[in-house]
């Protein structure tokens, strides 16, 4: 547990660098005391990452540090917690602002901090910078990170569009850069993506008080976690609207996987937990950005699991399942939510709907529905 004296942390993330900047210049300039850590990975050729330190006035100090086999990420998490502690053993600074890289989602770093930090740190609070102008752009790019001259490893696959949805979707605050440029498509299309953040201009007063609260990273986990994720509702303003899909029936996987261009092209952002037929033990996530879909494996329902799981789940975890517990299925469903300008939501629907099991197939049963022709596998299951 930190102690009463311990040095508040403050990650401040995003893509937009220049919102990003601003913003923390701001707390640099509201907090008496503050300091500012950046870890840099673009600047050098050779490997390094450059780390810095400034203050209010300007820079105070400057290092270069080795990745950790090729990987800038891993090099930073290895790094910031030692950091940290210098400076909260100096007793010199109230308030450590960790500006994070523009490809650096603030969920793993976040929980590095939280994990290591021990009795000297607190991490305060997490806020991505946002300029309200380029979510759309953001949104839209489906470049991968290392095309982008973003990606911190040689291997890195994710691309703009998912990166940048994970950076806002994960915090408590936006701080939102001013301006004119944003119109209210823009500002409706980011409270749509994450309803329940708290959005504060970056130049004002209640950004320096947000930096000083109490962040749970558990909770914030289990906010993201497809199984029991706090997901928009249903929505519609400004010519963008969110609609949330809910059915307990299975999928059949060979007309999905039919429809997924399809239907992952009908949103700019969708996301969710759904079940296969051939697969009903398996909860599947989905997440898709910029025309880029990702399926993944993420456990079991708990309707498949012995009783002793119910336990050691999560209260999140419980809670979702009973608001979705089902007689014959249990927790399993489909819970999608598709959020975009120009959606349209009754095609949308048509389509899901297609692609679930027919009342004939439905009633067939468990045993024919494991006969079902399998396209999911190789997406889901390891090759070798």
């Amino acid at each position: 547990m930190p102690s009463p004296s311990a040095l508040p942390v403050v990650l401040v993330a995003g893509m937009h660098a220049e919102a990003r900047r601003a913003t923390v210049e701001r707390l640099l300039l509201s907090v008496p005391g503050s300091i500012a850590l950046h870890h840099d990975p673009s600047w050098s050729d050779d490997g390094r990452v450059r780390r810095s330190l400034r203050d209010a006035v300007g820079p105070v100090s400057h290092d270069d540090i080795a990745r950790v086999n090729g990987c800038a990420c891993c090099a930073v998490r290895e790094d910031v917690v030692p950091a940290l502690g210098r400076l909260a053993e100096a007793r010199a600074h109230t308030l450590a602002v960790v500006e994070l890289w523009d490809a650096v989602e603030p969920q793993a770093m976040a929980e590095t901090i939280a994990a290591r930090a021990g009795g000297t740190l607190r991490l305060a609070n997490v806020v991505t910078a946002v300029d309200p102008a380029l979510v759309l752009p953001c949104l839209a790019n489906s470049d991968d990170l290392l095309d982008a001259g973003l990606g911190l490893t040689a291997s890195d696959q994710r691309t703009v569009a998912d990166t940048w949805a994970r950076q806002a979707e994960y915090p408590q605050v936006l701080a939102l850069a001013p301006g004119g440029d944003a119109d209210a498509e823009d500002r409706a299309l980011l409270r749509q993506l994450h309803p329940l953040a708290v959005q504060l201009p970056n130049d004002s007063a209640e950004l320096a008080r947000a930096a000083f609260a109490d962040f749970d990273v558990d909770a914030a986990a289990d906010a993201q976690h497809p199984s029991c994720a706090r997901l928009p509702q249903d929505c519609d303003k400004a010519g963008v609207a969110t609609r949330v899909w809910r059915r307990r029936r299975p999928f059949h996987p060979e007309r999905l996987y039919t429809a997924l261009e399809d239907l992952t092209c009908a949103a700019i952002r969708s996301r969710g937990r759904f079940w296969l037929a051939d697969r009903p033990d398996t909860l599947l996530s989905w997440e898709a950005a910029g025309g880029a879909l990702r399926v993944s494996r993420v456990g079991s329902w708990l309707a498949s699991l012995p009783d002793a799981a119910w336990e050691t789940a999560s209260p999140a975890r419980r809670a979702a399942a009973s608001l979705d517990w089902h007689p014959e299925h249990g927790d399993r469903c489909q819970h999608l939510v598709f959020t975009s300008p120009g959606l349209d939501g009754e095609s949308l629907e048509e389509l899901l709907d297609s692609c679930l099991l027919t009342d004939t197939e439905y009633a067939a049963g468990r045993d024919a529905w494991h006969r079902l022709r399998g396209p999911f596998d190789g997406l889901l299951d390891p090759v070798g």
